[in-house]
């Protein structure tokens, strides 16, 4: 199982980034994917959930309504798509699934943001 996430980087308040998490090792269609991110210094916080088919998803509130989930299934790949970004979203971006009662993560994608 492997999870590989991009697309982090700089970018100021209000703006909007779009991070990819590809995974490969398993067969995505059946699994639920998370995204968490860390920011340094405090706890890991789940960020958002997608259903294994993409129809159900979950936000915590400090990212409702300004980031969205998506996966496509043909391509092994989630996407988290942030917007109206705050500095308090500054963190590592990972994604993450249980496959086999086994918890797998990716590196993580750093996300910065600052005017």
């Amino acid at each position: 199982v492997q999870l590989v996430e991009s697309g982090g980087g700089l970018v100021q308040p209000g703006g909007s980034l779009t991070l990819t998490c590809t995974a490969s090792g398993f067969t995505f269609e059946n699994y639920a994917i998370n995204w968490y991110r860390q920011a340094s210094g405090k706890a890991r916080e789940l960020v958002a959930i997608i259903s294994h088919g993409g129809r159900s998803t979950n936000y915590a509130e400090s990212v409702k309504g300004r980031f969205i989930i998506s996966r496509d299934n043909t391509k092994n790949t989630v996407w988290l798509q942030l917007n109206r970004l705050k500095p308090e979203d500054t963190a590592l971006y990972y994604c993450s699934a249980v496959v086999a009662d086994e918890i797998y993560r990716g590196e993580g994608t750093q996300v910065t943001v600052a005017s």
